[in-house]
């Protein structure tokens, strides 16, 4: 042997600085639930979500729902929304001061109230300078009215210096609010085709999760926004688009082990009219939950309580007709057996994740291990 203790030193201090730069950057994934859905309400209509699963139920009993599952409508009756967004910007457009103000506080007295899902935040209007200082006021308003942790979606980012002025905008709030430091964080949504491509070339997105200082949680795909500032015409905008698969897989690469998730859009096709619009727009829904599923992005948007059934049977059935092969490749490499399969350290941790993500959700009982080895193995 050639190298010598000093050489192993000696190569430990070449590397410091980058190791440091790896554990910062690419952390792994974030621990805890990931919600299947974001559902976004206009502020003005706020009251409303609590009608959501009533109103699913309702319309999956009036047009004959084609998936029927009788954990899908115990979902709905209970956990119908996994995850709300007050939205105070395209759902609520543009108003005076004096609304948005007396919104912002009714939409939090409303949440305060309870009961709420799990998971709740708000969507403020973007840091352009036509509506930065609404945006901005709305935030505080809120953050003066509801207290407790919720996520804040800032849209239609274009480039990292609108991300590193948010996060001066969270360190001054979490000092004049007596927060604790690093406790408000926010989604990016990505909207803007100078959101996955720079004028240099670049990938902005991966610069989005840098200039964010570690408060991104989540990038989340805009749909219409994107495809029409990318030219494609109405009649083609869609979650499946190329322009839309290729924006994904940018932000897909640049989220990788950096603890930031994934969303994918919305469709707005919504299931309403006769019952052959409702078959029509639930199946279109049904096969857009799982294709984003099949392609790694776990969560969408819902833009409306009848598109509830259709996203629940999706995924559903996408964690169920995965589990038993799941299970039994886990149980294979844990106990080192021979298979067709030779499966990587990297692929165990993944099925221990897609089991666990069938847990969270409802749509598995049994995992086929408990949910503490399969924490132990993420």
């Amino acid at each position: 042997m050639r190298l010598s203790d000093h050489d192993y030193s000696e190569i430990d201090g070449r590397l410091a600085a980058h190791d440091a730069f790896l554990r910062a950057r690419y952390p792994g994934e974030r621990a805890g639930r990931q919600p299947v859905h974001t559902v976004y309400v206009p502020a003005d209509r706020l009251s409303g979500f609590r009608d959501w699963g009533a109103i699913a139920l309702a319309a999956m009993d009036e047009h004959d729902f084609p998936w029927p599952d009788p954990a899908v409508r115990e979902k709905l009756s209970r956990e119908p929304i996994e995850d709300l967004r007050v939205d105070f910007e395209d759902g609520y457009g543009v108003r005076d001061d004096d609304q948005e103000d007396a919104a912002v506080r009714e939409a939090a007295a409303i949440l305060r109230a309870g009961p709420r899902p799990p998971f709740v935040g708000l969507r403020i209007k973007s840091l352009e300078a036509p509506t930065r200082r609404r945006a901005l006021r709305t935030l505080d308003l809120f953050l003066e009215s509801f207290p407790d942790p919720f996520t804040i979606t800032l849209p239609k980012v274009s480039g990292p210096d609108q991300v590193a002025a948010m996060v001066a905008v969270c360190e001054r709030l979490e000092l004049g609010y007596g927060l604790r430091p690093g406790s408000l964080t926010f989604e990016i949504q990505v909207e803007l085709p100078s959101a996955v491509l720079a004028a240099d070339g670049t990938a902005t997105v991966a610069r989005l999760i840098t200039a964010a200082q570690g408060r991104c949680t989540g990038l989340h795909y805009g749909t219409y926004d994107y495809s029409a500032a990318a030219g494609v015409a109405a009649a083609h905008q869609s979650m499946e688009h190329p322009a839309a698969d290729y924006a994904k897989a940018v932000m897909q690469a640049a989220a990788a082990q950096t603890g930031v998730r994934l969303s994918d859009g919305s469709t707005n096709i919504l299931p309403i009219g006769d019952r052959a619009a409702v078959h029509a727009a639930w199946r279109l829904h049904h096969r857009l939950v799982r294709r984003s599923l099949e392609r790694g992005f776990y969560q969408g948007w819902d833009l409306h309580p009848a598109q509830l059934p259709s996203r629940f049977a999706a995924t559903y059935a996408f964690f169920r007709d995965g589990r038993d092969a799941a299970v039994t490749r886990l149980r294979r490499y844990l106990d080192r057996q021979d298979s067709g399969i030779l499966d990587e350290p990297a692929t165990a941790r993944a099925l221990a994740g897609y089991l666990l993500r069938g847990l969270d959700c409802g749509a598995l009982t049994d995992a086929g291990f408990p949910r503490e080895q399969l924490l132990t193995l993420v």
